[in-house]
């Protein structure tokens, strides 16, 4: 899996409204123009008992290593993989990539309260071995999450701005590299969303989050889908992939899939090789 030597196409591709079947032709025209869409209440409250207490459970097993992320599981935890191939969710993201769909990273990401630490503005696909950059990635809100307890921003538009330069960032940053005046480019947008419900975003957009100075923890699930059009280009990089073809198929057979894993407690797998958190 790899075509070394490709160069990375960043460039955005349109969703076109013609052949979507779950999202309104105004939720493309949003998606096109400002790069995300939201919200969709995918899992009702009783739903998300469970899912809560699953990831809770989770990251308690993990101790320390599982405070803030969870990264790429969905091939090896049945309780990911469920929710990765969950029919509500991949008929949102089928309207935006097409029939055939790879869900090829999750994060599990939660803030706790009164926390430290930010998500500095960044743009994923920067930072990824993916051409052409196709993925959407559906953000599952596993608590409230607002402005008070540092939901997720976006910068609408930025997704069709290709790459935009990055500065180094303070101690207080969860990643080195952030874009330090990515305002310039526009309002932030919060992405403001209730348990249970799920936005999409374009690979390319800017987004970020601020540090959770709240009393109450800000968890979600990111799942990464694309078509199997967008292909790795770095052989290394590939190692850390575990790939599920959530739906249809992959005529070009460089997609690696793994079915449902039989293992749902995360004691008992190795971590998989992480190659974004976000």
């Amino acid at each position: 899996m790899g075509l070394a030597g490709t160069l990375l196409d960043l460039s955005f591709r349109p969703a076109v409204a013609s052949r979507a079947t779950r999202l309104s032709a105004l939720d493309i025209e949003q998606y096109n123009r400002h790069g995300f869409v939201q919200p969709f209440q995918v899992f009702a409250a009783d739903e998300m008992e469970h899912v809560r207490a699953y990831f809770d459970r989770l990251m308690n097993d993990l101790g320390p290593d599982g405070a803030y992320g969870i990264n790429c599981y969905q091939a090896r935890m049945a309780g990911i993989w469920d929710i990765a191939t969950d029919a509500r969710i991949l008929d949102l993201v089928q309207d935006i990539v097409g029939p055939d769909i790879i869900c090829w990273a999750s994060a599990i990401l939660s803030k706790k309260p009164e926390g430290s630490r930010q998500v500095p503005w960044h743009q994923d696909a920067s930072f990824w071995k993916l051409s052409p950059a196709r993925t959407v990635t559906v953000w599952l809100a596993i608590d409230d999450a607002d402005a008070e307890n540092a939901a997720m921003r976006f910068i609408p538009g930025t997704h069709n701005r290709g790459v935009i330069a990055t500065s180094d960032m303070g101690a207080d940053s969860v990643f080195h590299k952030g874009i330090a005046d990515a305002e310039s480019y526009g309002n932030p947008f919060t992405n403001a969303l209730k348990e249970g419900q799920v936005s999409l975003h374009a690979d390319m957009l800017v987004h970020g989050s601020e540090i959770n100075r709240s009393a109450r923890r800000r968890c979600g699930l990111t799942l990464r889908y694309c078509s199997p059009d967008s292909q790795i280009i770095d052989p290394e990089w590939a190692r850390g992939v575990e790939a599920i073809i959530a739906r249809g198929s992959d005529p070009s057979g460089h997609w690696r899939h793994h079915p449902r894993p039989e293992n749902d407690d995360i004691l008992a797998t190795s971590s998989p090789h992480v190659v974004g958190n976000n």
